[in-house]
């Protein structure tokens, strides 16, 4: 007799075979169940499990889950979408949530049962996020807001209960700067293109967007071109069609490189050779002042400026806001990666069990307590007398080994990518305090968007040309080396408050990192950096050349990988960091990143410290303008 189809079952079956029909892929997609869900990855599909008794509310959360992501696979173009995301990470942001409520409202549009799925899957994540409680324009995030508007004018429907006062906070504003634009979104929705250059108008009424690079407004011409000629189709194989082989290749490395232009300006700072104070170097509008000497020449910040440091701010977390909301915050994040948690807890067992193998163990002889030495029992017919022998194992942790994890806290993490993030990196912490390794658990982003009090003053300096780093730095410690983990683990939940992600300087993040880390005693020192993009801040970039940052990150990586004794990795989340540091591996997905972190490390301890240094790095600081 056939075993019966539990309820479950047949869900997931059912759902299974509509979601490959709705992403138009019934033979390639593969839908599976997992605790990892909900996640789409290249021909596959991670949906949450259901509950053993599925209400008609879990039912259309999970089939609106499904169903935003077969229609993305249905309707999505990656290429086309990194070939006119624009540079800035907050326009990025509402650039990437505005396109994901398109595909989901073309699906909408057309069927009106995967309508009801996607508004009960979009209320219950914005639930999840706290947006009934954003109240202010402080904490609420203008990508969330936008996407529901433009969600409300392609397929007619008002942004959910929960989300409406946080809609409410930006809709006057975004109604009066970019309205008209926002009506041209609805009769484009079917071209992601055309689609994608209305809303980089509407970025650029916003204030937020950035111009086309030249290569994207000559490639709209010459297709304007094509469309009003057709060019001939050639009658022979001669050099024609091998060039018409290699474009595919030139336009891919375009469109990967698109938020790398401009990369190879050049930069000169001016240098005076004058002697200044130490106290004069955070006063505005100075050129930077250091001296030429055979020991700068090793300087990362030779050709660096900061306008002013009087603004910037190394703070601990818990200061950033009351215990209560940090546990609050904490207790949000336990609740989104809960499914997560035992993934990357097996892993993190998994490298504990590495670490620990290569412990140098000794055993103490002749002692009065312990395991008996069964090889000395033949004391007892040679010397009856005797008192029996016991020995014991004696373990010797890492306990001359510190680990700094430095977290890029940018706008464009915000959400799964950052989540995951807090995650391993309290369980690694964790982790590696049970073999005896220090864990230093640090953020880096910035004050403001697209400048701050630093802008500002620049502003009422007269604009000086190259003016250098124009906003203000914050540098959060979530714990520090000598904090235990149970002390500082609540302070990863401050990750989740809306508004501290925003704009994110790499290079000097990397140098506050080393320098601490040079400051520590023990005799390994490791920093690992985990980003999802290059160095991106508006307004330095507005006023400096257009590679002034990432050139800086270069150098500083350099300087630290030939001349420092900190052992540097990073993991570059969808984001290809190999080209910047030589130590690094890059993923595509942040769930991955739990692996990617247990096995660098594994790899780094698998391999001897570095014995001899080329020469002892030195404190450095960039020069205030």
């Amino acid at each position: 007799m056939a075993q019966r189809e539990t309820p479950a079952e047949i869900f997931k079956r059912s759902l299974s075979q509509a979601t490959r029909a709705l992403a138009g892929a019934e033979d390639e997609l593969e839908v599976t169940f997992g605790a990892e869900g909900p996640r789409l990855s290249p021909g596959k599909i991670v949906l949450p499990h259901p509950p053993r008794t599925i209400s008609d509310a879990d039912a259309e959360r999970i089939r609106g889950q499904a169903d935003a992501m077969a229609l993305r696979l249905a309707h999505h173009d990656d290429r086309a979408h990194a070939k006119l995301r624009p540079h800035s990470a907050e326009a990025r942001a509402v650039f990437d949530a505005v396109e994901e409520t398109r595909l989901q409202a073309l699906g909408a549009n057309a069927l009106k049962g995967v309508s009801n799925n996607l508004t009960a899957a979009l209320a219950d994540s914005l639930e999840r996020k706290g947006v009934a409680r954003m109240t202010n324009r402080a904490s609420a995030p203008m990508a969330e807001a936008l996407s529901l508007m433009v969600r409300e004018r392609l397929t007619g429907l008002k942004p959910p209960a929960n989300a409406q006062a946080m809609v409410d906070v930006w809709r006057k504003d975004i109604e009066q700067s970019a309205g008209k634009d926002l009506d041209r979104l609805a009769s484009a929705q079917a071209d992601q293109e055309a689609f994608a250059k209305v809303m980089r108008e509407v970025l650029t009424d916003l204030g937020i967007g950035d111009e086309m690079a030249p290569a994207e407004r000559e490639e709209d011409e010459d297709e304007a071109q094509a469309d009003e000629n057709p060019p001939p189709q050639p009658d022979s194989s001669d050099g024609e069609d091998e060039d018409q082989e290699q474009m595919p290749a030139e336009m891919e490395m375009t469109e990967s490189d698109v938020d790398d232009s401009d990369r190879t300006v050049s930069i000169e700072s001016e240098v005076d050779t004058e002697e200044q104070e130490e106290s004069e170097q955070d006063e505005p509008g100075e050129k930077p002042i250091r001296p030429k000497s055979r020991n700068d020449a090793e300087d990362p910040n030779l050709n660096y400026k900061v306008f002013t440091r009087t603004y910037d701010e190394t703070i601990a977390a818990e200061d950033l806001c009351d215990g209560e909301e940090l546990a609050r915050l904490r207790a949000y994040l336990d609740a989104q990666l809960k499914p997560l948690q035992s993934v990357v807890g097996r892993l993190a067992n998994r490298l504990q069990r590495r670490l620990l193998a290569k412990q140098n163990r000794a055993w103490s002889f002749d002692l009065e307590e312990g395991l008996l030495d069964t090889a000395r029992l033949t004391r007892v017919i040679t010397d009856p007398l005797a008192a029996l022998s016991f020995k014991q194992e004696e373990d010797m942790p890492f306990r001359d080994t510190v680990v700094t994890l430095l977290l890029d806290n940018s706008g464009s993490m915000r959400g799964r990518p950052i989540m995951v993030a807090a995650l391993c990196a309290d369980i690694l912490a964790r982790t590696l305090e049970r073999c005896g390794v220090k864990v230093e658990i640090l953020g880096f982003t910035t004050r403001a968007w697209k400048g701050g009090e630093s802008k500002q003053r620049w502003q009422e300096a007269g604009r000086p040309p190259q003016p250098g780093r124009l906003n203000d730095l914050r540098h959060v410690v979530y714990k520090a080396a000598d904090a235990p983990w149970r002390r500082a683990r609540r302070n990863l939940g401050l990750m989740m408050r809306e508004g501290l992600l925003k704009e994110n300087i790499d290079g000097e993040a990397l140098m506050w990192a080393h320098e601490r880390l040079l400051g520590r005693a023990e005799q390994r020192r490791i920093l690992m950096v985990i980003s999802d993009g290059a160095p991106v801040d508006d307004s330095t970039l507005s006023a400096n050349p257009g590679n002034y940052l990432e050139r800086h990150l270069r150098t500083v990586i350099h300087w630290i990988e030939q001349r420092s004794p900190v052992e540097l990795i990073a993991i570059g989340i969808g984001h290809d960091v190999t080209r910047y540091y030589r130590r690094a591996v890059t993923i595509t997905d942040a769930e991955q990143l739990g692996g990617a972190m247990t096995e660098k490390l594994a790899e780094l301890f698998d391999e001897p410290g570095p014995i001899d240094a080329p020469q002892p790095a030195r404190r450095v600081r960039a020069a205030a303008a």
